[in-house]
């Protein structure tokens, strides 16, 4: 056997064997070979486990990856007003030398190399395992050509063009210019294909292997990116340095027309067949922090961090400013990150959603001990990250808290699958144009099943939403809508934007809507009139479950009779929100949204990205790092002007 495929192999199943928790005897990693691994089915699983390692190193999805890419978008922004290396990254500002990212172990080469694992699982059960006879080596064989969707997918959400790699590395292929990302798609769409025959709906042991629920979800995920817009370099000029253009494919085999059919069939499939059923969106998320990963429920697959491993909480819980009551460290955690402030007004009050989405506290001590404090209306947290709701057993206060990131649940299924079949395939220029046979009926059943979850199982409710709503754009921007409410902060909406070709039309307009709430006027996004918002803030503490709460008055819509001096109309407890003075302050005003450190108006196109960088339309991808382009002996290039 090849000596580099030797070390990468026994590397893996060292890999592999720290990800499981038994004690073995085996054989000294040194003298397996591609056959006694690759025939054996214990062995093949380890190697299988060693390719998700890559998720958590440092400098990869880890630190790197999961806590800069997905946003800014139009409903998540990053918070700090600071302007440095890490802004610039979210802000479409990046250059090849952003020390944040041109590192040799980085998410790219890290990517990269979990796909040489994949690549060598793959070669090696074909070539040893008997898949067509052995139906656990063809399991493996699965859940691998998976992992290896998945890890592309990462790349070509965050880089664009990358090398296309579907083979161990070998002397011919050391060194390899970018592909059409076309390319890629079409291996992708068809190892997931292959995949189907040997998954089943009960594979998948927990949420972190991979099962046929998730392959069917990838694939329709893939299929929508694959025909949707993104920037891309002229025709045949991969590589070469082209500044390119936000288009289409051109390959009619990436067609609406081709792929949303096989898509379709595969979302019904999850909705009919997999058992999947949605939970209630609060027990949901605390199921998320406390690393409940039992199959079989809302969620598909988690990113397989160890109990002691990645940065998700850490990054993007609810800020808590160094109190141990409710996190096991006297650091600060969390925050980095939040819901765009008008987002919260585009739920109705009845959205079981919103309060889990949208959280305006962060948890302080101003002497009245560890309590949930109001955190200033431009700064949001995700509430479906809390450190109060974590089991913190396996947690011991670090930076890695061991939350596993949802990487898919049900409600993508049945809203891809709404996307999907309201479709009728039309495209620029007459590309794809009236060849789908729309569903409407079966697009507003799957919009209903969410809907009706997010009103608290109140199927009359979730109809009153839907009435009237007909007509394939009428449709679709409910959809559209549902997926910023659903998903906000776990970071789809990205992806989505771009595929839409919306990704700086609705970041400028969510700009305006900041306008719209400062300036006391009436949201052109969400419809509501932010001149019934009080100019002051009152509180009061309750608790729930042992754990203190926060209830706040004048920061909702028709509360507008909150003044400085007269407490809300019942209830007794409430306190004004003061200033560092001890005096009442206004929550909202004029300069809401304004930084007096950096001069920085974030209810501009600035507050969302680099505005005198140019259009995020043309940084809609990370350059590949320059430590890798010097590495690349010359046959690797930037394309987009980088």
């Amino acid at each position: 056997m090849n000596i580099i495929r030797r070390i990468i192999i026994g590397a893996g199943l060292a890999a592999g064997l720290s990800l499981v928790s038994c004690d073995l005897t085996t054989e000294s990693q040194s003298t397996f070979d591609e056959t006694q691994v690759f025939s054996d089915p214990t062995l093949t699983e380890y190697q299988i486990y060693s390719i998700s390692q890559c998720f958590g190193e440092t400098n990869s999805h880890r630190g790197r990856y999961l806590p800069w890419y997905g946003y800014n978008t139009d409903i998540e922004w990053y918070i700090s007003n600071t302007d440095d290396e890490k802004a610039d990254i979210v802000k479409y500002d990046i250059i090849s030398t952003n020390s944040q990212l041109n590192l040799a172990n980085g998410p790219y080469n890290e990517l990269f190399s979990g796909i040489e694992r994949a690549n060598l699982a793959i070669d090696g059960i074909r070539t040893y395992g008997n898949p067509e006879t052995r139906p656990e080596m063809a399991a493996l064989l699965g859940e691998a050509l998976v992992l290896r969707a998945v890890l592309y997918t990462e790349l070509l959400k965050a880089y664009g063009e990358v090398p296309a790699r579907f083979a161990p590395v070998d002397a011919n292929t050391i060194y390899l210019n970018k592909s059409d990302k076309d390319v890629i798609y079409k291996q992708l769409l068809a190892d997931l294909e292959e995949s189907f025959d040997y998954l089943t709906y009960t594979t998948a042991a927990s949420t972190d292997r991979v099962g046929l629920a998730f392959a069917k979800g990838m694939y329709a995920r893939i299929a929508l990116m694959a025909s949707g817009y993104s920037q891309r370099p002229d025709d045949g000029q991969v590589g070469t340095g082209n500044t390119g253009s936000v288009r289409r494919s051109l390959d009619p085999e990436l067609s609406k027309n081709v792929l949303y059919p096989k898509a379709l069939k595969a979302l019904q499939d999850v909705i009919n067949n997999s058992g999947l059923e949605l939970m209630d969106y609060e027990e949901l998320w605390k199921s998320v922090n406390n690393m409940d990963l039992t199959a079989g429920k809302e969620i598909i697959w988690v990113i397989p961090f160890s109990n002691s491993r990645g940065r998700w909480n850490y990054t993007f819980a609810v800020r808590n400013n160094g109190q141990t009551d409710w996190s096991p460290t006297t650091s600060d955690r969390g925050g980095q990150a939040g819901p765009v402030p008008y987002l919260y007004y585009w739920y109705d009050d009845d959205d079981t959603r919103r309060d889990i989405s949208c959280v305006n506290f962060e948890w302080e001590n101003k002497g009245q001990g560890t309590l949930p404090y109001p955190a200033g209306i431009a700064n949001w947290y995700f509430g479906k990250y809390r450190f109060e709701w974590m089991n913190t057993a396996p947690y011991g206060g670090g930076n890695d808290d061991g939350v596993k990131p949802v990487y898919m649940r049900y409600a993508d299924i049945l809203l891809m699958a709404a996307e999907i079949a309201n479709s009728s395939g039309q495209g620029e220029e007459g590309k794809d144009a009236g060849t789908l046979t729309r569903n409407e009926s079966f697009a507003k059943e799957c919009l209903t099943k969410v809907l009706t979850r997010a009103y608290g199982n109140n199927a009359s409710r979730a109809a009153e939403e839907l009435e009237g709503i007909s007509g394939e754009q009428a449709i679709f921007d409910e959809i559209k809508k549902q997926r910023a409410l659903e998903f906000v902060g776990e970071f789809l909406r990205k992806a989505d934007l771009i595929r839409w070709n919306t990704l700086r039309e609705d970041m400028d307009a969510a700009a305006v809507e900041l306008v719209q709430m400062r300036t006391r006027a009436t949201g052109s996004i969400t419809g509501k009139n932010y001149g019934t918002l009080g100019e002051y803030l009152w509180y009061r503490y309750g608790t729930a479950n042992g754990i203190p709460t926060i209830e706040m008055y004048g920061i909702h819509i028709g509360e507008s009779q909150a003044s400085d001096t007269t407490p809300p109309p019942t209830g007794t407890g409430w306190q004004p929100y003061t200033n560092s003075e001890g005096q009442p302050s206004k929550y909202i005003d004029e300069d809401s949204f304004k930084s007096d450190s950096n001069s920085l108006d974030k209810a501009t196109s600035d507050g969302f990205y680099n505005n005198g960088a140019g259009d995020p339309n043309a940084k809609q991808y990370w350059p590949i790092p320059q430590t890798t382009i010097i590495n690349s002996q010359g046959t690797l290039y930037n394309d987009y002007g980088y």
